[in-house]
């Protein structure tokens, strides 16, 4: 016994002695080192840019609310409600006014799977209010307005924003390859730059091409 003992470190951390064969055994493991802290998940706060406006994605089917259900609501201006996601209602909350949104076609065909056009948040959460809002209206949960600002000359296909994942800083971490359900998220400044680009500017009412200011 004492051979074995001389044979264990002297600062271990130790379990209770436990009877085996009539001898009373000690039994030692090593100090554990504390286990580091996994970092913290990225915030909707990363989609912000020099001049202090967010960028964000916005999906809809078509089938229910379209960019020219959109674009003809009066003003251009209407509540993006029905959200009921945790995560997707956070991205929500974290909206400011004048933030700009990709405006997102999804749906059952991968041809409908595309940006669209852009908006810009035109009012900040607020609670659901019955009866307002032009052709759809605010949910219970809450809502924000937003207001079109174009349509894309070139609306921009799912499949080209995938192709891109491995050319354009930030695409392989864009939620939109990510966490596909989500139906409100941030987009990275520079993946807003690409997208704005192969978009080709935004067609106005008047048919003018204006092109987004980066």
């Amino acid at each position: 016994m004492q051979a074995l003992a001389a044979q264990i470190p002297a600062k271990t951390r130790t379990y209770p002695p436990v009877i085996a064969g009539g001898h009373n055994l000690r039994f030692s493991v090593p100090h554990r080192m504390p286990r580091k802290a996994k970092p913290a998940a990225q915030s909707a706060a990363a989609s912000t840019t020099a001049t202090g406006v967010q960028y964000w994605l916005l999906k809809t089917e078509p089938g229910e609310w379209s960019w020219s259900d959109q674009a003809s609501a009066q003003g251009g201006v209407a509540p993006w409600d029905g959200v009921r996601n945790h995560q997707a209602m956070k991205n929500l909350r974290a909206m400011r006014t004048g933030d700009r949104c990709l405006f997102y076609h999804s749906g059952a065909g991968a041809a409908s799977r595309r940006v669209v056009g852009v908006v810009e948040v035109a009012r900040t959460w607020y609670e659901g209010e019955e009866g307002k809002g032009e052709g759809k209206e605010a949910a219970a949960g809450g809502a924000v307005d937003v207001r079109a600002v174009g349509e894309f000359r070139n609306p921009v296909p799912l499949g080209e924003i995938k192709k891109a994942a491995g050319e354009v800083e930030g695409m392989r971490d864009f939620a939109l390859l990510r966490q596909p359900r989500l139906s409100v998220m941030p987009v990275p400044a520079k993946v807003w730059d690409w997208i704005c680009d192969a978009g080709g500017g935004f067609v106005q009412d008047d048919g003018e091409v204006e092109e987004e200011e980066v």
